[in-house]
């Protein structure tokens, strides 16, 4: 299991050993894409709401905007997944140890592979939760799409 500050620190060294620019929020808990907007200044479509779904039993990150869903039958067609199920907060607390809307978009520090919505790639900067709800890190999309090597495709509505 891996510490909710553990996250964010290597989030911030992986940031810091790739000279990559970013800023760091701490702010008061934000539990909908709503209020981290709000509270971040910033648009709901620059959010990137990291969510932890189960495809065929295998654990795994889906990001999209803040202000879109994923669409689960688009999914399940583009990569040919038969099961697709969102896991509980027990279950993402278990495999992340972190809470269900503090996860960050950053798949490769919880061992998970990262499926990006195009919609985030369409932003010149994107914001997120990283790993508390009191903690909010902004960066430039290309820097978080060169870093993380997300699996991109257009599957949000």
């Amino acid at each position: 299991m891996i510490e909710n500050s553990l996250v964010c620190e290597k989030i911030i060294k992986l940031l810091k050993e790739n000279s990559v620019a970013f800023e760091l929020y701490e702010h008061e808990p934000v539990w909908t894409s709503e209020q981290a907007a709000k509270i971040r200044n910033a648009e709901m479509r620059q959010g990137a709401k990291a969510i932890v779904f189960s495809a065929d039993n295998s654990p795994i990150l889906i990001v999209v905007p803040g202000d879109k869903k994923v669409d689960a039958k688009t999914f399940k067609n583009l990569y040919n997944i038969k099961n697709l199920r969102l896991l509980t907060a027990d279950e993402v607390k278990e495999l992340t140890n972190l809470e269900i809307g503090a996860i960050p978009p950053f798949g490769s520090t919880m061992n998970l592979p990262t499926y990006l919505d195009q919609g985030i790639v369409n932003n010149k900067l994107m914001v997120f939760n990283a790993g508390a709800h009191t903690k909010s890190i902004q960066m430039k999309t290309k820097d978080f799409l060169s870093l993380e090597n997300p699996i991109i495709n257009r599957f949000s509505i």
